[in-house]
């Protein structure tokens, strides 16, 4: 005969960012998102530039000191960052939906390219705007 007075068996614990030690595709996984939120947000300031943009030269001129200030540069700074590790992620997930790239050395070094591409694609566009006066 079945003993169930015992109650509910006990259960494994989900696992957890305690319990999971941190790597790289955790942390591109976790930075994917936030970019995507951050596109979201630019977005809006796209919309935000378009409406100042047809809202007459105030509008636009005020719009513009907002965002040419150190805390918009840096937005866009972000932005920039946001747009390019999502170029880059897309690349690797393309890959990833074909079936390629999922041993964990390889997925670590997709990971870790991405992010760097992202970097130096940023500071390579901030270059750039700078040297031609965009800033």
């Amino acid at each position: 005969m079945t003993d169930t007075s015992r109650g509910l068996p006990e259960r494994p614990m989900s696992p957890h960012l305690q319990v999971w030690r941190w790597h790289i595709t955790m942390a591109c996984s976790i930075l994917h998102r936030a970019c995507v939120v951050g596109l979201y947000a630019g977005a809006v300031l796209l919309a935000l530039w378009a409406l100042a943009l047809a809202s007459g030269h105030d509008s636009y001129a005020l719009y513009t000191s907002v965002m040419g200030s150190l805390l918009g540069k840096l937005v866009l700074l972000g932005l920039t960052f946001a747009l390019f590790f999502n170029i880059a992620y897309a690349i690797r997930q393309t890959f990833w939906d074909a079936g390629i790239g999922f041993a964990p050395k390889t997925a670590d070094l997709t990971g870790a390219t991405a992010i760097a591409f992202a970097v130096v694609a940023t500071a390579v566009t901030w270059v750039i705007a700078a040297a031609t006066g965009a800033l």
